[in-house]
Parts: C-alpha cells; sequence; structure tokens
C-alpha cells in the first residue's frame, strides 16, 4: 500500500477491527451493507469472494463520490463455514444456531474468507481456507452455547476466539482466518498493491 493511501474497513465487524489493529495498520471504519445471501449454487469459495468484492467496491464508490477514489484502499471481507458443501452463514435464530453446532459435532468443516483490496485503479480478490476440527457435543453443551447468545452473529454459529475454543482440538491453516479475517493474506495484498505503485 502507498503511503498515502487511507485504508478503509469496509465493515462492522469488532474482529476484523481488533486483528487489522494488531497487525499495527492505520485505518478507518466504514461499514458496507449489501444483501448476504448466496446466489442459487453458488459455491463457497465464489460466495465469500464475490461479498468481499461488493462490499470493497461500494465503500469506494460510495466515498468517491464525496470526493475521488484517489488515495483511497478499501478492505471487503466475508466468512463463511461449510460442511459437506452447504454454506453455513450467520443462523437465523436460536434454533437454527443450534442445528448448525449439531452438524458441525464431531467433525470437521471448513472456514472461508473471501478479501478484496479496491482502490481507484482496480479491485485485486484472494480467498483463504482453513479446515477446523469440531470435539463431540452433547444436547446440554449446545443449548448452553446458544443462550449465552455468542452463536448468533458469528458464520457457523461459533466464534473460535470465545467459548467454543473448548471444543476446537486443531485447526489446519490460518487461525485469524477463523476469526473473520485472514491477517497474512491482508497483507500480502496491501504489500502487493504498494509494490505495484
Amino acid at each position: 500500500m502507498r503511503i498515502e493511501e487511507r485504508l478503509i474497513l469496509a465493515s462492522a465487524s469488532p474482529r476484523r477491527r481488533e486483528l487489522l489493529a494488531q497487525a499495527g495498520l492505520q485505518f478507518e471504519v466504514m461499514p458496507a451493507h449489501v444483501p448476504e445471501d448466496p446466489l442459487p449454487g453458488e459455491e463457497a469459495i465464489a460466495y465469500v469472494t464475490r461479498l468481499a468484492r461488493e462490499k470493497a467496491e461500494t465503500v469506494l464508490a460510495e466515498l468517491a463520490k464525496k470526493g475521488g477514489a484517489d488515495g483511497l484502499a478499501v478492505l471487503g471481507a466475508d466468512t463463511t463455514v461449510t460442511l459437506d458443501e452447504e454454506i453455513l452463514g450467520k443462523p437465523a435464530d436460536a434454533e437454527d444456531a443450534a442445528r448448525m453446532l449439531r452438524r458441525l459435532s464431531g467433525r470437521s468443516h471448513r472456514v472461508i474468507t473471501g478479501v478484496a483490496l479496491a482502490t481507484a485503479r482496480g479491485t485485486e480478490v484472494a480467498a483463504e481456507v482453513t479446515a477446523v476440527r469440531f470435539c463431540t457435543l452433547s444436547e446440554e453443551e449446545i443449548e448452553a452455547y446458544v443462550a449465552t447468545g455468542e452463536p448468533m452473529d458469528k458464520a457457523g454459529a461459533y466464534a473460535i476466539q470465545g467459548r467454543a475454543a473448548r471444543w476446537i482440538p486443531r485447526i489446519e491453516g490460518c487461525y485469524f482466518n477463523v476469526m473473520g479475517l485472514p491477517l497474512a493474506l491482508v497483507w500480502a495484498l496491501l504489500e502487493g498493491r504498494r509494490q505495484k505503485g
């Protein structure tokens, strides 16, 4: 990323804000408001990269109307969970959260995050995939976890950095991806942008 570029995070996610700050990046937050439903037959990687692109380009367009897009780099991201080719987004309600957790119980699933970096010179898109193993959960554990409210705004109905950590014996891939923002991938996009000048 060029020094004069302002980095804008097109997300309201507190986890993404925390991760960017943890990486030492200076940024502003301007959440994008785009529909998040998958298209008919859309595969998970295509789904999250499309949403990441739409979020980044929507915010870039809004900022461009206010004074031009030069000097702006907008980061969009979207995370989902997949199991048996089914996309598990954010649960609709407590019953849906419990359904998702029953499906994840005792199995491995994939967490996929799409990221997009949009500037006046174009948009670059990439995706990160992490495999996550869940322990077998009892109905009591599922009910107690759902009652905390933690699963309600999380793809796949759990937060690896929260109470669900006790049920995840191993992952294969980027931990930060499971939290919602693969930092090494984001840094590579930013560095690539800077080097291209």
